[in-house]
């Protein structure tokens, strides 16, 4: 048998490394659980029906310690800079992401947290020390969602205009590149690219994690996919149907592994009604959608469909999804059927559901109590 070479070696380490320290690679947990929008209004409903969910800091702070003590693997933020109109301005209230992910760190012990950074508004020198910085205070628990920027309006509100699709992600690129090469090496450097030019780059201490913070993008475009691929850990995927989950699973892998040589997980997001019986869920169901701001949910359809790629000709045929929760998978029903439906994720090939609520604090408790129990039953959980 031959030695293995440095470079196999050096993944070995890294390995062994997350499996031991990283959440998110807790070989223990099947399927990962993590919470998505909490920070931002309406979080991932486009409605007004009641709830007492507010993006305050105190109710985050309170959700965040329940995820955590029920053993939930993620908390994941929305980055917006204002909201999308209609009756509700949808998101249009939202604590910023890093540092929302440094008061979190601060306040939990388990449990991962990430910041959502929108790569054309932030220097990826000072991304990257925000980042080491918030993995400081969380002991190797930060996170970075990677967004090309999407929201044009929101763009334009930093003062330059908007990269056409792919650009985005070929800026992207070049600024996560930078960023990886700050959390790795000791030298300064020099780069000098088609959209960055640096002197001297250099970023000291290096993050807790190795090689550096776990990196997520939402990327389901060509573009989008070969950028997930070649840069980060965990794809986050849009699903429609089981079926086509797995097979997204599966081109996502394969593209990393033939394309890149690496291997690469995938999450995807999901809006929960779990009630005690299937009638009370489907009322629930019935309440967000007659109090749906079908307003804001064209308003932000038609941004998608103009100006991203990542949910192709499936927009229209999500409409409701959108209101109901961000063109999340909808899992509806009894404990027992919400159990199944995330099973039913995980046979499909995701490695983890980041899960959204109409009334967080509350029905979080509720999936602690009833479903948490049957994934456990079910081997998806211990």
């Amino acid at each position: 048998m031959t030695n293995p070479t440095a470079g196999q070696v050096h993944q070995d380490e890294i390995d062994a490394y997350r499996a031991a320290h990283v959440p998110l690679y807790n070989r223990d947990q099947r399927l990962k659980l993590g919470l998505f929008g909490t920070n931002v209004s309406n979080g991932l409903t486009m409605t007004s029906a009641p709830t007492t969910f507010r993006p305050t800091w105190d109710q985050n702070l309170a959700i965040a310690k329940e995820a955590d003590r029920l053993g939930f693997e993620m908390m994941v933020p929305v980055a917006r800079w204002r909201g999308f109109g209609g009756a509700t301005n949808f998101n249009g209230d939202c604590l910023e992401s890093y540092t929302w992910a440094a008061g979190l760190a601060q306040a939990t012990e388990r449990i991962m947290v990430f910041a959502t950074t929108h790569v054309p508004t932030i220097h990826p020198i000072v991304a990257a020390k925000m980042a080491t910085t918030i993995d400081h205070i969380a002991g190797g628990r930060f996170g970075l969602n990677a967004v090309m920027g999407w929201f044009t309006p929101e763009m334009e509100m930093f003062g330059a205009e908007q990269r056409q699709h792919d650009d985005r992600y070929a800026f992207g690129d070049e600024w996560v590149s930078v960023v990886k090469r700050l959390w790795t090496e000791h030298e300064p450097f020099d780069h000098s690219g088609n959209y960055l030019t640096i002197k001297q780059a250099q970023a000291e201490p290096k993050p807790v994690q190795r090689p550096g913070p776990v990196l997520v993008n939402a990327g389901n475009s060509p573009a989008g996919l070969h950028f997930s691929a070649k840069h980060v850990d965990f794809n986050f995927a849009t699903v429609d149907t089981l079926e086509n989950g797995a097979a997204y699973a599966a081109k996502v892998r394969e593209l990393a592994a033939t394309e890149y040589q690496r291997q690469i997980g995938i999450l995807t997001y999901a809006f929960v009604i779990c009630r005690d019986t299937e009638v009370e869920a489907q009322a629930v169901r019935d309440r967000i959608l007659e109090a749906g701001d079908w307003e804001g949910a064209n308003n932000l359809m038609s941004v998608l469909g103009l100006q991203s790629q990542s949910f192709g000709t499936q927009l229209r045929q999500f409409q409701e999804r959108f209101v109901l929760g961000y063109g999340g998978y909808p899992i509806i029903g009894t404990p027992e059927q919400v159990a199944d439906e995330l099973a039913g994720l995980s046979k499909a090939g995701m490695d983890g559901v980041i899960l959204g609520f109409l009334d967080y604090e509350h029905e979080l408790a509720q999936f602690g109590a009833q479903v948490m129990p049957l994934l456990v039953q079910a081997g998806l959980r211990t």
